[in-house]
């Protein structure tokens, strides 16, 4: 199955991916993606949190919305499509909104690993704050509406980012909370086109969740 990857990597390195488990945060847009190329990339220990169903308006951007997913359970449709890819995975599946009082519930696993896909800033600063408690590694997705040009992202330390509306919040978070250590993100350098409300198009999305899963994959293997 990962004969042309190990081919690429070499054998030890496939194995250290194996053994990682990685938590990817919201099956959307951005998720859907990451949660797609993290098992077709050998991480075998997953976890999936998400609380929400597939709408209609999801098909245009997220992996796994189709006019027979409308009304399913984001979380269960993505853990039967991951064990369709590769049935060894251990997938653990949490159907909840994440906040401060249930966050505890993430961290009884053990996690190398976490992709930030979510769109809630809250939980945002919640997993930036966590992962440095923890010592897990985080990669966090930052805005994606509204934007049209796929090459303006980047994969950077949050002090970096620019005309970035959630980046912008959680900068001054950062500052206001004292945080020294790195924060790396995926953020874009174009300025959001100005809507009435927040729009997508389908390579945006997909590209921020490749990325996130591209800082893994390198980190692990280095």
């Amino acid at each position: 199955m990962f004969d042309r990857m190990i081919n690429l990597i070499g054998q030890d390195k496939y194995e250290l991916i194996k053994q990682k488990t990685v938590a990817i945060i919201g099956i959307g847009g951005v998720g859907t993606y990451s949660l797609e190329t993290i098992i077709r990339s050998g991480i075998e220990n997953i976890i999936i949190v998400d609380y929400d169903t597939f709408d209609i308006t999801n098909i245009n951007r997220q992996l796994y919305a189709t006019t027979n997913t409308i009304g399913k359970k984001k979380i269960e449709v993505a853990k039967k499509r991951a064990l369709k890819i590769n049935p060894k995975i251990n997938i653990i599946t949490i159907d909840k909104k994440l906040d401060n009082s249930n966050l505890e519930e993430l961290f009884n696993y053990k996690i190398d690993y976490i992709i930030d896909a979510c769109d809630d800033i809250n939980l945002k600063k919640l997993l930036i704050t966590n992962s440095i408690k923890r010592k897990i590694k985080l990669i966090s997705s930052m805005g994606t509406g509204n934007k049209l040009d796929p090459t303006s992202f980047k994969i950077t330390d949050i002090r970096k980012t620019s005309y970035d509306p959630i980046a912008k919040i959680l900068r001054k978070y950062i500052k206001e909370n004292n945080i020294k250590e790195k924060v790396m993100v995926v953020s874009s350098i174009e300025k959001p086109k100005k809507t009435n409300k927040v729009n997508s198009i389908s390579y945006v999305p997909s590209i921020v969740g490749i990325y996130l899963t591209s800082y893994v994959i390198n980190d692990i293997i280095k």
